[in-house]
């Protein structure tokens, strides 16, 4: 059994992305129907939605969409971690709101995307806080010189847990390792932290990256938070820009190769199950 903890589907017709227009190769509708043909071959049998930075004022519109298309007989969505906007000041209630709704699991705010100084207003910080005692956790979608400013929201919420997305989203094409390790290492250190084990092949290469451009990110990451502590996503459709949902798949598979039965099962789906109270 697979739990992706981390697919995106993309309606033009239904939300706005204003990011698109700057990603032709994903400037497309990808839909449920589209991702689950191929997620049922491979194993995957529940999902979760992750937020696709729709315009602010569709934010919760995209989990009415995505919770509508939950209703039908033997879809594999079981919730969403939704868009938000901590820096405004009717956070307050948008938090209310969604968390009044059990399909909602968690909030992300991609912050590689705004000036790094968001993160550090009082009134973002401020309203992290405000998730504590929700059982809402918050992913963390910031990159590797990001990593200060990351372990700073995390220890202003030592009950909430936040998820790292995108293994910390290091730059493998560029090698970038070494810029990437030590603070992989120090926000390992914060037991309120999981790491996702997602997204990686779109930081490589996209044509010739090879299972050994991943490896040493993957030990890495495992090194430093254990398999209890990890949870696996496709990001799909970002994933079809590095080979797709089944090479990704196969990737991690391969990854594993040599591990318990027991430390993939944490991975692939009791971490999740634990995390967000999935079935």
């Amino acid at each position: 059994m697979i739990i992706d903890t981390h697919l995106h589907l993309i309606y033009r017709d239904w939300l706005r992305y204003p990011w698109l227009k700057d990603v032709p190769a994903l400037d497309a509708d990808f839909t449920y129907e589209r991702y689950v043909r191929e997620a049922r071959r491979l194993g995957i049998s529940a999902v979760l939605h992750m937020e696709v930075d729709v315009d602010p004022v569709d934010m919760a519109a995209e989990t009415e969409m995505v919770q509508s298309i939950s209703h039908k007989p033997g879809n594999m969505i079981r919730g969403v971690i939704a868009a938000c906007r901590p820096e405004d000041e009717d956070f307050p209630d948008y938090l209310e709101q969604q968390r009044a709704n059990p399909f909602v699991k968690g909030f992300r705010r991609v912050l590689h995307v705004v000036p790094d100084d968001v993160s550090e207003g009082a009134l973002f910080r401020e309203n992290i806080k405000r998730l504590s005692g929700t059982g809402l956790t918050f992913d963390l979608c910031m990159l590797p010189h990001q990593i200060d400013k990351a372990k700073a929201l995390v220890d202003l919420a030592p009950d909430v847990t936040f998820i790292l997305d995108h293994c910390g989203v290091p730059d493998i094409k560029g090698q970038g390792y070494d810029a990437w390790k030590d603070g992989i290492t120090q926000i390992a250190e914060r037991s309120n932290v999981r790491v996702k084990i997602s997204g990686i092949p779109a930081y490589g290469d996209l044509e010739t990256w090879t299972l050994d451009d991943m490896k040493p990110y993957f030990d890495h990451v495992i090194d430093a938070f254990g398999f209890n502590r990890a949870v696996w996503g496709s990001d799909w459709p970002v994933c079809t820009l590095g080979g797709g949902l089944s090479t990704w798949v196969a990737t991690t598979q391969a990854l594993l190769s040599g591990v318990s039965l027991d430390d993939r099962q944490a991975l692939f789906s009791d971490n999740a199950k634990r995390l967000w109270t999935l079935s």
